[in-house]
Order: C-alpha cells, then structure tokens, then sequence
C-alpha cells in the first residue's frame, strides 16, 4: 500500500463528508494529531482504514485508490484535483471556458471578491467565509502546483461555456449586486483576451483549442503521469462557488476509462480551431459581448 496516497485520500473524503478532523478523531478513538498524520502518509492499519470507510461512508477500496471517486462538495474535488495534477506531467482537457492553471489575475481577483462578498451577506457569515477562504486556498495551491510542475497542457475550450462566461461574468452562480457583476464581466472578457493571445503565440507546453460546435456533453481531464494516468469528469467550473448546488465530480485510474476518453479527447483536437483561427473566433465573440454589453 502507499500510504502517502492513502493520506491524500482521506483527506479529500474528510472534506467531502463535511466533518472536522477533530469530530473524526474523536470517533475513531485517535487524537487529532494521529489523523493528521495518517493524512501525511503515516502508516495506518487495515483495520484503521476500514472504521475511516465507515465514518466516511464510502467503500474501503475508495481510500486505497481502488474503482472511481466520487465528490459532491467543490472544496473536496478541488483537493483531490490538486492532489493528481501533483502528479501529472501531461494534462488533456475538454470543455469548459478557461484553463485555471493559466488564468489572469483580473479572474482570481474577481472571484476572491465574488466568493467574499457572497459568503460576507450569508447568514451564517464566519462559516461561509472561512469556506470561501479554503476554496481560494484550494486554487491557489492548484495553481502553485502548475508553476511548480509545469506539465505539458493541451486544452479544448467550448466556444458555447466561452460565450456563457462572457455574458455572465467570473463566478456566474452568485448573485451579486450589480456593480459586482460588472467587475466580474470585465474580467471575463480580460480572462478571454488572454485566452486569444495564449491561442495566437502557442507559448511552450501550452496548446488551446476551440471547438466551435455544440457544447461537449460532459467537460473531462485525462492527467497522465510517470507511474498513473487519472480520468476527472466535473460538473464544477473553477468559480463555481464553495456551496455550488447538485453535482457530483468523479476520478478514476480505470485504464478502460481512461482509454476511451483519451481516444474522444484526440478526436476534438483535431477538429477543434486552432491557433489564428481560434484567437479570430474568441475576438469575435469578445467583440459581440462588448457590443450587446454597451
């Protein structure tokens, strides 16, 4: 067993079952302190994984990386997304209107004022806010991961989520006064502007493709590394708020899964627009925003 990637695990499934560690370790019989470290890589007994599975209430084989992942709560997927991209040297992904790993900070700045201002005017502000800060935590680290890393990307944007993110603006899902919406269509269309020169100047490691078609019916990640290769389907877009609605995000090292959609993957760059072409088409759809914006 690799205890590391069992602690990794565990600590992505006590983020989605919504527990603290210290409501855990007390219904394991451990100190905080000890569930820690078995997030850490510590070795942990068989016995020990199986009472985890319980509280967790997921199958035993989930924590030792056996069949799919499954994450309902955005700040327990994007811990896990961290943790595969940690170890991926290529990333293969469809659908969606941006690429995180190379996003502007005029994003980052809208969504950090999206997700705070949202979380301040909740009812139950303290908790709301300190979810806010964990997920732009969570992004953060992603994002750190790429610089660390710098993994080979090729990216296929929807020109229909593309056109979505441009009329409705970074962190589409909160309602926001409408001063705070503006900044965050602004961004957008700087996040966009970025995506056409990215498109036009093909820096290295870093290819993005438009498919100028109907939406894909699902965004997908193939993340390949030196010893594992993981399959990530999500309904969760990067802004989708901390408390996003009903989805549910999956991940698994399948090698059948991974197969075929690297094979669906292959097919929608080839037929996706590429370079001039795609940054022409992205301008197009800047300068049709702009226009119906005013």
């Amino acid at each position: 067993m690799r205890f590391a990637d069992i602690g990794q695990q565990l600590r992505a499934y006590r983020l989605e079952s919504g527990l603290r560690a210290e409501e855990i370790a007390a219904r394991l019989g451990v100190s905080r302190a000890a569930l820690y470290r078995y997030e850490k890589g510590e070795v942990i007994k068989l016995d020990t994984i199986r009472r985890l599975a319980e509280l967790l209430k997921i199958s035993p084989l989930s924590l030792l990386g056996i069949g799919v992942e499954y994450f309902s709560r955005p700040v327990a997927f994007q811990e896990r997304l961290r943790q595969v991209e940690e170890q991926a040297d290529q990333i293969l992904m469809v659908g969606g209107a941006l690429c995180y790993q190379v996003s502007t900070e005029a994003f980052e700045g809208a969504l950090a004022e999206a997700w705070t201002e949202a979380a301040d005017a909740a009812p139950d502000r303290v908790p709301a806010r300190a979810m806010a800060d964990q997920a732009l935590g969570l992004l953060a680290a992603r994002k750190k991961v790429h610089q660390q890393r710098r993994p080979n990307i090729i990216g296929i944007l929807s020109e229909g989520a593309l056109r979505r993110f441009l009329q409705d603006g970074v962190a589409a899902g909160i309602p926001l006064p409408e001063r705070s919406r503006s900044r965050c269509r602004a961004a957008a269309l700087t996040e966009a502007e970025s995506i056409a020169n990215l498109m036009e100047s093909v820096p290295i490691g870093l290819q993005l493709g438009l498919t100028a078609g109907p939406d894909p019916s699902g965004n997908f990640i193939v993340l390949r590394g030196r010893d594992r290769a993981h399959v990530v389907g999500s309904p969760f877009p990067p802004d989708a708020p901390p408390t996003a609605g009903l989805g549910v995000a999956m991940i698994t090292a399948a090698d059948e899964a991974i197969s075929v959609h690297q094979r669906v993957a292959e097919t929608a760059w080839r037929d996706a627009l590429k370079g001039s072409t795609a940054a022409a088409r992205v301008r197009e759809l800047i300068a049709a925003t702009r226009a119906e914006q005013g």
